[in-house]
């Protein structure tokens, strides 16, 4: 369990930090809290004026003094108008802060997401990133939103004590007792609600990611009669969830009740002791009045002050799950990049291994050597390590050992923007977005509809673009799921094509798309691209028309050379028979 000293700390240091992204708009809303503070103050002693010096007199003479009445009527305009500017300056401005402090940290998280390695987000369910951007952003600055009235609860402290202690000190000293048990229950408080309040934070990523799950997956769950489970196990998930969240609501309860109760109670023993008071000549029944007023009207900033003291250890600890995401390390960059060389890209590997973390070796001593313009074929059965090869070489996966050279550039060198624009990989399982096939083609939304054109043609969409009800700008469905599993591939082909890519990488791409289709393709992508390509492939048709073979077993290549000269090797051999009878 943590310390109360070490929450309240932590709550103080989240608290500086949330306010240091936007410090402007935050001190604006705590002037405008000191000038409501101010003007609340002073309403209380116009009240216990206008008592002594309209209503008393009233009640004793049955004539209203004109001129005291006038003066406290101005005196009540002046003090309401400098109430509404302070609390118009506090809430505009509080706002603003909260909103921008949000914005902020949503743009932060966004930008750590793009930056972080693709073995990080494989190791992170999509749900708990969805959780991180939504609920950890919001509830994180939760605690900015009543902060500028708890500080000016602060100023509202020493205005009204110096107020009270002015009339009377015995009922001030009632006031001082007010502060210090409310720091009391707020330790309690923090010290109890910090472990349910991260449960609750985990619980609702949890429940994200399983959502996330079973949506993506519907086809499959609806196919294999999984509905029941999944319901189950997301109810399982709900329910844990609600009991965490109920824990919070109840320990939020009581806290908010004696929060509420406290004021109250000052209230009445100011009532009791200051009619003592009055009748032993001590206080005047303005000054009374004006005591009084000044408890209830500090009754509801430290409701406010309360609703701050509770939304500060749920905000740490999602703050906390959000600086898990930012303290993650990015890959070093070197000192400079250099430049990759004109033309078709050459791709070398050297002692190249890998493994996931906690998994066994996929790639073991992995060497090879594509020429510039070459096109190669890596073949291999499933589980050899294809794809991650494919990835490695990309640089999406981080080497565990070895070197991997584009352009003669060891891939650590290279600027990731230069890279990602002369390297384009294109997987088996394409992703579409819920937009046009143009917009899902031109990303950048900077090509022509000549490249558009050409693209097309060589990606061979042309073939059922022409049959849509609005050709390019027909709009998908999420994932491209009103297109056929062929007609995304190629999709997702001209999307890669698009960039003139200086080396080409088809992660077996082209798998669901007819045979001939596929032929007509690589044959445009041989006759009409100044690349170098490397083709992950399952038909014999496809291997032969590569200039060489790179054949893959246990996470190594095995052998390297033309289809007809790895013939003769057995392994190589017995897959191509394979792939034969599987195409008949």
């Amino acid at each position: 369990m943590v310390s109360d000293r070490t929450a309240l700390r932590r709550g103080l240091i989240h608290v500086a930090n949330m306010v240091k992204l936007h410090p402007g708009p935050f001190v604006v809303a705590v002037a405008g809290a000191a000038v409501f503070a101010a003007g609340t103050v002073l309403s209380t002693v116009v009240l216990g004026r206008i008592t002594d010096d309209v209503v008393l007199p009233t009640f004793e003479t049955g004539e209203v003094p004109d001129g005291a009445l006038r003066g406290g009527v101005l005196a009540i305009v002046a003090v309401t108008v400098l109430r509404v500017v302070g609390v118009v300056c506090r809430r505009f401005f509080a706002g603003m802060t909260s909103e921008r402090v949000q914005m902020t940290l949503r743009h932060r998280l966004s930008d750590q997401y793009l930056a972080l390695p693709l073995a990080w987000h494989q190791r992170v369910p999509a749900g708990q990133l969805l959780a991180h951007a939504d609920n950890d952003a919001e509830v994180a600055v939760d605690v900015l939103h009543p902060l500028p009235f708890s500080l000016g609860v602060g100023f509202l402290a020493v205005f009204a004590a110096i107020s009270i202690v002015a009339v009377d000190p015995l009922l001030a000293s009632i006031a001082f007792l007010i502060f210090p048990a409310l720091t009391a229950l707020n330790r309690v408080y923090s010290s109890r609600i910090e472990k349910p309040a991260a449960e609750v934070q985990e619980g609702v990523g949890i429940v994200s990611s399983i959502a996330h799950e079973s949506f993506d997956g519907a086809l499959v769950v609806k196919t294999l009669g999984r509905s029941e489970h999944e319901s189950r196990r997301f109810g399982a998930a709900v329910r844990e969830l609600q009991a965490n969240r109920v824990r919070v609501g109840f320990l939020r309860a009581a806290f908010e009740s004696v929060m509420d109760v406290l004021p109250n109670l000052g209230i009445i023993v100011v009532l009791v002791i200051g009619i003592y008071r009055v009748d032993a000549g001590a206080v005047g029944p303005g000054d009374l009045v004006q005591v009084t007023a000044l408890f209830t009207v500090l009754a509801f900033p430290m409701r406010v002050m309360g609703f701050f003291l509770e939304s500060v250890p749920p905000s740490v600890v999602a703050h906390g799950r959000l600086e898990a995401v930012f303290d993650e390390p990015l890959p070093e960059p070197p000192p400079t990049y250099r430049r990759l060389p004109a033309g078709p890209l050459s791709l070398s590997a050297s002692g190249v291994s890998f493994h996931y973390p906690g998994g066994p070796p996929v790639l073991d001593d992995v060497n090879l050597e594509v020429r510039p313009g070459e096109v190669v074929a890596l073949v291999g059965s499933t589980g050899a390590g294809k794809s991650t090869l494919c990835n490695v070489l990309c640089g999406l996966l981080p080497l565990r050992s070895g070197v991997v050279r584009l352009g003669g550039v060891d891939i650590d060198d290279v600027d990731p923007i230069e890279r990602t624009d002369n390297v384009a990989l294109v997987f088996q399982e394409s992703f579409l977005f819920a937009d046009t096939l143009h917009a899902n083609i031109d990303l950048t939304g900077r090509a022509t509809p000549s490249e558009i054109h050409r693209v097309a043609e060589i990606a061979r969409i042309s073939q059922f673009v022409d049959g849509l009800p609005q050709r390019f700008d027909t709009v998908v469905g999420e994932r491209g799921i009103t297109l056929s599993g062929g007609q995304r591939q190629r999709v997702a082909l001209a999307r890669a094509l698009i960039q003139s890519p200086r080396l080409l990488m088809l992660d077996d791409a082209t798998s669901a798309v007819d045979a001939r289709v596929e032929q007509q393709i690589l044959a445009r992508l041989r006759a009409e691209l100044d690349t170098t390509t490397v083709i992950v492939a399952q038909r014999v048709s496809t291997i032969q028309l590569a200039d060489r073979v790179l054949y893959m077993r246990d996470g190594t290549i095995s052998a390297s050379g033309t289809h007809a000269e790895l013939l003769g090797h057995p392994g190589y051999a017995a897959l191509v028979r394979a792939y034969e009878e599987a195409a008949r």
